[in-house]
């Protein structure tokens, strides 16, 4: 978007009275249609953003460029995505930065690829594996789509992160792991990262969640993993009438984090409750 406002290849975003939100790509001489009439994308360009905007049947409509978090819940996907709140705190709790190399496995539909390159602002490198080519494609393209074109700081791998060449991973500063059995990848999470670095896993069962958390401390060269879930509930504010909404953001996924270690764990003092082990069970 120019300074002027409103712009050619624009991403735009409509909300009309009732909230609803629809979103598309500024086209001269293109012409988005509703059910209640049509607007020029002509009549969009050189607006400035929070313009209101008529269809040829008085249905109004306020622009804006649509947010990240607009973004990723309206983009095409393949991969079910990491939603917006649990990006935000990936970023957050894993202190994710400019100029730091960062692996992500898998790609996915490039939800958490946007939030990471929005973080990185240029400087720094993101290395995405995805072993689907299907994801691979509708990732690139989301990615694309955001940024205007493929940022130069992000690296797209279409295959395993098994089959990742070692050395190109050595040296990263935080490794991401979302994927069905992150603990077959402990170990090489372990020896990508440098010490003081962090792992990230993202996952959506408890019962996955216990596997990460025991093959983490397991390993021994990470410190004791911290893991944790996010509820986001909004809010209904009308005069006096301040409510919960009746529906909410609930449960997504289970983030664990862990830190690189020079080597030695230190032992946590933990007394596990009677039954948390059995030692009949292979799981």
């Amino acid at each position: 978007m120019s300074v002027s406002g409103f712009s050619e290849g624009d991403r735009i975003r409509l909300e009309d009275e009732k909230g609803r939100m629809v979103s598309f790509t500024l086209k001269p001489g293109a012409t988005f249609h509703t059910h209640k009439g049509w607007i020029l994308h002509d009549d969009l360009i050189g607006k400035p953003e929070g313009s209101i905007i008529e269809t040829n049947s008085g249905m109004k409509y306020q622009a804006f460029t649509p947010l990240y978090p607009d973004f990723a819940l309206g983009m095409p996907r393949g991969a079910t995505i990491i939603y917006p709140k649990d990006a935000a705190l990936i970023i957050g709790y894993g202190d994710v930065r400019r100029g730091q190399k960062i692996i992500e496995a898998g790609a996915g539909s490039g939800a958490l690829s946007i939030a990471v390159l929005k973080t990185l602002a240029g400087s720094g490198e993101l290395i995405s594996f995805e072993g689907r080519d299907d994801f691979a494609e509708i990732a690139e393209r989301n990615v694309e789509t955001f940024f205007g074109d493929i940022p130069k700081t992000w690296r797209l791998q279409r295959m395993r992160l098994e089959d990742a060449d070692s050395e190109g991973l050595a040296g990263s500063d935080r490794f991401i792991l979302d994927m069905l059995s992150p603990w077959d990848h402990i170990d090489q999470a372990a020896r990508a990262l440098k010490p003081g670095g962090v792992l990230i896993v993202y996952v959506a069962t408890t019962t996955q969640l216990s596997r990460v958390a025991e093959a983490i401390k397991n390993d021994g060269r990470f410190t004791e993993p911290e893991s944790f879930e996010t509820l986001l509930r909004n809010w209904h504010h009308e005069g006096l009438a301040v409510r919960p909404a009746h529906s909410m953001n609930a449960h997504t996924g289970f983030l664990t984090f862990a830190r690189r270690n020079a080597g030695t764990q230190l032992a946590r003092r933990r007394r596990p409750a009677k039954g948390a082990y059995n030692d009949e069970s292979d799981a």
